[in-house]
């Protein structure tokens, strides 16, 4: 599917995501990630912010390497309900932990988020969302 230019727009301002991934017995789980989009594909680094287990035992990797697909969706609410709009991603996705993809990554990151500049993430491992489906839905069709 290609993007509308507003459509691609968003996803490269949008802060925040939702990525939906499965646990072996079918159930769905839901985090708030940071990413980037590079006009192909999403990434989000496994930041090194404290978390109760270590990167390679987060349910999101965890539910990666044991089924590929997953969703994320890219959001944005107002009060005024004629400016609502979302993207829904489906895709599969892969873990990344070095290499010039994972470095080009990490620079995007870093780009679009001061928070990551100081932050090691040279050996964090990046989720790579290749995307095979969008659904793009706006309350004003008009504004895609």
């Amino acid at each position: 599917m290609k993007l509308p230019p507003e459509v691609i727009g968003f996803l490269e301002r949008a802060r925040v995501a939702h990525l939906a991934t499965v646990t072996p017995d079918g159930r769905p789980h839901v985090v708030a990630i940071c990413y980037a989009f590079d006009g192909e594909n999403f990434y989000s680094v496994i930041d090194p912010k404290p978390k109760r287990v270590p990167p390679e035992r987060l349910a999101r990797v965890r539910n990666i390497r044991a089924n590929p697909h997953v969703c994320l969706i890219v959001d944005h609410y107002e009060e005024n309900w004629a400016n609502l709009m979302y993207v829904q991603v489906h895709g599969r996705a892969e873990l990344i932990f070095a290499g010039a993809e994972h470095q080009r990554a990490v620079q995007l990151l870093r780009e679009k988020y001061p928070q990551y500049r100081t932050m090691a993430l040279d050996a964090e491992p990046v989720i790579k969302i290749l995307p095979e489906r969008f659904v793009v839905w706006t309350a004003t069709p008009a504004r895609v």
